[in-house]
């Protein structure tokens, strides 16, 4: 099924069983622990081996010699596998890291080695034994010194180009009576998901299978396949429950890459999990960002120039972080200015994290825009909505397909009490805490990609999904089977949800905030085309068939609709693709940030109070999956905003805090009162589902609308994330 026009009324719009706050099908499973993830499936392999990975001691150089006499002589041990043993990998089409070092080693804690053996602490105990001799050469590990020398990067598949023009930027901000001009930093973080990355992989013959934790395992099976030399079709995966993503599993990476060759080599089944600080320094992170927001505006507070540059780095090959992405579409203003660029760094690879690149470039400009609205006298609010535009600026042929900005920030401001704001900053206290409130808008990109399924019909009226679309913990299984239990009539209890297997019809998976919107597209042409052959199987005009109830009807006929296959199962299959859309309009969510903060003015402790988030992502499929989307996201942002630092050692050249003891990210003490308000609104251009994704849109703005909160309370403006409590000492007045 092609979607090429907006949407018109549909089986979907009478919401009975789509848009209801059903609770998630797995949910039993998962709180009683029997939800099997990568690292369990121990019935489907038995007699696996133990696989552990040894990673790489420098950051920068080649293996001399890899000495494996004690460690093959260890107990058990069954095989060792290095570059030495399957020659040089190369990379897959998305990450472009080499997942198995030699000679050359590119990165701290890039793999050398798996050593398997018959337990998991046989092959640990053996991993120590390995020796590794290496060259050490000179490497790159310091963003700001290797920023004068970093060029334009050329656009990546996932990134637009890396500088825009529109209009006479320079002029206007030279031109401009009121101006900012100021700096902001990010740090490297971590996705720091609960479940490590992990994979157990079986050989039959030249067939793998691979039970593993991947977010796309369409991409999975293409890079797995590319790396090892093997036809994608010999490859199956399964990722039927994944513990968190974040974009760090997107595809293949070190743990199935050598699952795979550790069970070849030792001929049986091999599981392989990554310790923590393999994860942290092997695998990806969010790189660091330098940015330089330059606003210029006239006196009533009309953007008049937007400039925003950004510095990332990356290993050779790598992509930059699209920190301009939100600058280029929020906010009008006649004459725009956005450029990209990337240095090489020795780190591990940076590449996706949670709404990439938008998510670090509003840590920035809704800081830029607050510092801004103060030299104008304005409240923050109020100068955002005067700056609202319904056309991409860049290109103002281009409307929105659906952009409530304006109602996010107004209804916000209702709800959160805004009007009692006081502008002057340090002058709330209650006791011994400095009170302070802050704002920052959210945009996010909505794209839908190519998504297929397959739905069967048994005689019991049963319904059967069937789609590779994985769950990260996000409600996939739940808002699948919603929207096949509404076009066909049926409760949800009547539907089972197949997923994360990749012989199943391909979706794009998880990621992008494409996963809710495309995965249900697929599954809305799939159960169109299985109303078709019910009604045909029932002797009923399709066109004027409903289903309802359990039931089939047109005119004054009705059947169960379980008679349909009572002589034989009834499969449908299909796929939702989509015409010129996406390019006549431009397709974004849109969201307001609000929260209030405590800062104690004798230690400079800060404490998220309250958070509000408004959302406007089209229809919401299910709210109370939806709401967990955004209060994770909003918590994702206070660990952005005062906690998460992967902090670089420069000499040599890794991640120091790399495990969960030094990596801080919020618990449940850090989280206050979390309030959320979907806004309505469908939006037919996207899909005969309404609908955009809302996973990252809670999350972009967070940090900002925390950081302006802290300067409320303060009067002190840190521009360097985390805002930890050490750049508040001696800043805050104690008067």
């Amino acid at each position: 099924m092609k979607f090429e026009t907006p949407a018109g009324v549909n089986p979907i719009d009478q919401q009975k069983v789509i848009g209801q706050p059903a609770s998630r099908l797995e949910g039993p499973l998962k709180t009683t622990g029997t939800a099997t993830y990568a690292y369990e499936y121990n019935r489907a392999a038995p007699k696996h081996a133990y696989g552990y990975v040894v990673g790489a001691a420098i950051a920068k150089g080649q293996i001399r010699r890899i000495d494996r006499t004690k460690a093959k002589a260890a107990p058990g041990v069954l095989a060792i596998v290095t570059a030495a043993d399957v020659g040089q990998l190369p990379p897959g089409q998305f990450y472009v890291d080499r997942l198995l070092a030699g000679p050359a080693v590119d990165h701290y804690h890039q793999a050398v080695a798996v050593v398997v053996a018959k337990t998991f602490e046989q092959a640990r105990a053996a991993a120590a034994l390995l020796k590794v001799t290496y060259i050490a050469t000179k490497g790159a590990f310091d963003l700001a010194a290797a920023k004068d020398a970093a060029p334009l990067p050329k656009p990546g598949p996932y990134s637009g180009p890396s500088q825009t023009n529109v209009g006479d930027f320079k002029g206007a901000f030279a031109a401009a009576p009121v101006k900012l001009d100021a700096t902001y930093t990010t740090p490297d973080q971590s996705h720091a998901m609960m479940e490590p990355h992990a994979t157990m992989a079986h050989w039959e013959g030249d067939k793998l299978t691979c039970w593993c934790s991947l977010q796309q395992l369409n991409w999975g099976a293409r890079d797995l396949g590319t790396i090892l030399g093997i036809p994608k079709e010999n490859i199956r995966l399964i990722s039927a429950y994944i513990g968190g993503g974040f974009g760090g599993k997107g595809t293949a990476l070190s743990d199935i890459v050598l699952a795979s060759l550790a069970a070849r080599a030792a001929g049986r089944p091999v599981k392989v999990a990554l310790p923590r600080p393999l994860i942290f320094n092997n695998t990806t992170h969010r790189p660091a960002t330098i940015q330089r927001i330059r606003l210029g505006a006239t006196a009533d507070g009309t953007i008049t120039a937007i400039g925003h540059e950004s510095w990332s780095g990356n290993i050779p090959g790598g992509g930059t972080e699209s920190t301009t992405a939100s600058t280029k579409l929020l906010y009008a203003g006649a004459n725009r200015f956005t450029e990209l660029r990337l240095a090489v760094l020795n780190l591990a690879e940076g590449n996706a994290m949670r709404a990439p690149g938008e998510a670090t470039g509003m840590m920035a400009l809704e800081i830029a825009m607050d510092e801004l609205a103060e030299k104008l006298q304005m409240d923050p609010v109020a100068f955002r909505i005067k700056n609202d535009t319904q056309v991409d600026p860049e290109h103002p042929g281009r409307p929105f397909s659906s952009r409530k900005l304006v109602e996010c920030l107004q209804t916000g401001a209702d709800r959160f009490g805004w009007s009692k704001r006081v502008a002057k900053p340090g002058t709330v206290q209650e006791g011994q805490w400095l009170i302070g409130v802050g704002v920052a808008a959210a945009i996010r990109g909505a794209p839908v990609m190519t998504s297929a399924a397959r739905v069967r019909l048994n005689r019991d009226g049963i319904v059967t999904v069937e789609t590779d679309m994985t769950d990260i913990g996000t409600g996939s299984y739940t808002i699948i089977g919603q929207t096949a239990a509404e076009m066909l009539g049926v409760g949800l209890d009547k539907v089972v949800v197949k997923l994360g297997d990749s012989t199943f019809p391909q979706s794009p998976g998880s990621g992008g905030q494409w996963g809710a919107a495309s995965a249900t597209s697929g599954v809305y042409a799939a159960c169109l085309k299985l109303r078709e052959a019910v009604a045909k199987a029932l002797g009923l005009n399709p066109e004027e068939a409903q289903f309802a109830n359990g039931q089939v009807l047109a005119g004054n006929r009705h059947y169960a609709l379980g008679e349909a296959a009572k002589a034989a199962e009834l499969v449908a299959e299909d796929a939702m693709t989509y015409g010129t859309l996406a390019r006549q309009y431009a397709q974004d969510t849109f969201g307001a940030h609000f929260v209030e903060v405590g800062v104690n003015r004798y230690t400079h402790e800060i404490r998220v109070r309250r958070m509000l988030a408004v959302c406007h992502a089209g229809r919401i499929l299910n709210p109370k999956t939806a709401r967990s989307q955004v209060i994770g996201a909003m918590t994702m942002g206070v660990g952005a905003a005062l906690m998460e630092h992967l902090v670089v050692d420069k000499q040599v050249g890794f991640f120091v805090n790399h495990d969960l003891a030094g990596y801080e990210v919020p618990v449940h003490a850090d989280i206050p009162h979390q309030e959320v308000v979907l806004l309505e609104g469908l939006d037919p251009t996207m899909s005969p589902m309404k609908a955009k994704g809302i996973g990252e849109l809670g999350l972009v703005g967070v940090a900002a609308a925390i950081a302006n909160a802290v300067y409320n309370a303060t009067g002190v403006r840190v521009r360097d994330y985390p805002i930890t409590l050490d750049k508040l000492l001696g800043k805050v007045s104690l008067i």
